[in-house]
């Protein structure tokens, strides 16, 4: 019988976008069925495994360097949804990488962050078919790897991933995608707004994902929230957060008051559209 932490690392290495996503859905499908084993305190080696697995292309660049998205033309806009189609493929990574290199969490940890992989995955199909609509495939333009990168400075502790990957760099997605999906309304692209719309309600679960695991080790050591994550935002070189902030998703995703009024106090310009 397979064993959902070592089939995800192998999936996670799996270089082939097409075959990553085929294995994902069947991995899920297979532990649904109660046809895959769970070895909670199983360390696996991945020392001969290059990780993530990606494909050739995109080219990897410093933010800067990735090409500026401009809706006023077809490939402007296709390079928007580019980013968006690199930042859920590597969201499906970051979250089959919390499946295998953290042992002896709750079977509730790996069966919430299989059900992230599963949606990042769905959310890929929609932004990558998308992106065809327009002429162009994930791969086409250049990417940044800033989301990565956060996951690489964890990998030592599950309580900094919680606190900095999902908590911060995917929170930011909440504030964001409401802005972007308001200039596609604009130009009247319904079906962006669709896509749009789908990424926003699933990432807010995808936040509270990491905001009740984080609550979870901070309780289980008797931790203080907002001083532990100050702590870890600091050792581990997180991003400052700035607003505008989505205070209203935020909400739904678990942040609490005391939270909320910190944000707000960064300076908090968000009105939610209409």
């Amino acid at each position: 019988m397979l064993e959902l932490r070592e089939t995800s690392l192998a999936i996670l290495a799996n270089t082939d976008v097409q075959s990553k996503l085929s294995q994902l859905a069947n991995l899920y499908e297979e532990y649904q069925g109660e046809r895959i084993s769970l070895n909670l305190s199983g360390n696996f080696n991945s020392e001969h495994l290059h990780l993530p697995g990606r494909p050739a292309k995109p080219e990897l660049v410093a933010p800067k360097w990735v090409p500026k998205r401009r809706m006023g033309t077809v490939e402007g806009r296709a390079i928007l949804w580019h980013s968006l189609a690199h930042i859920e493929f590597n969201a499906m990574n970051l979250a089959l990488d919390a499946i295998w290199r953290f042992p002896n969490m709750p079977k509730a940890y790996y069966e919430d962050w299989l059900g992230v992989a599963k949606e990042e995955a769905y959310h890929f199909g929609l932004v990558n078919e998308h992106m065809q609509s327009f002429g162009f495939s994930y791969g086409d333009f250049p990417a940044h790897n800033s989301l990565w990168e956060m996951v690489e400075r964890t990998t030592d502790s599950v309580i900094a991933r919680m606190a900095l990957v999902p908590r911060t760099m995917e929170a930011r997605g909440l504030d964001a995608v409401p802005e972007i999906r308001d200039r596609f309304k604009q130009i009247k692209d319904d079906r962006a707004v669709e896509i749009l719309e789908i990424i926003l309600h699933d990432e807010i679960g995808h936040v509270l994902v990491g905001n009740r695991w984080f609550n979870f080790l901070c309780a289980n050591d008797n931790l203080s929230p907002i001083a532990t994550y100050r702590d870890l935002a600091e050792k581990y070189r997180a991003p400052t957060l700035r607003g505008p902030f989505n205070l209203e998703a935020r909400e739904q995703a678990g942040f609490t008051a005391e939270e909320l009024s910190l944000l707000e106090s960064l300076g908090n310009k968000w009105t939610q559209a209409a």
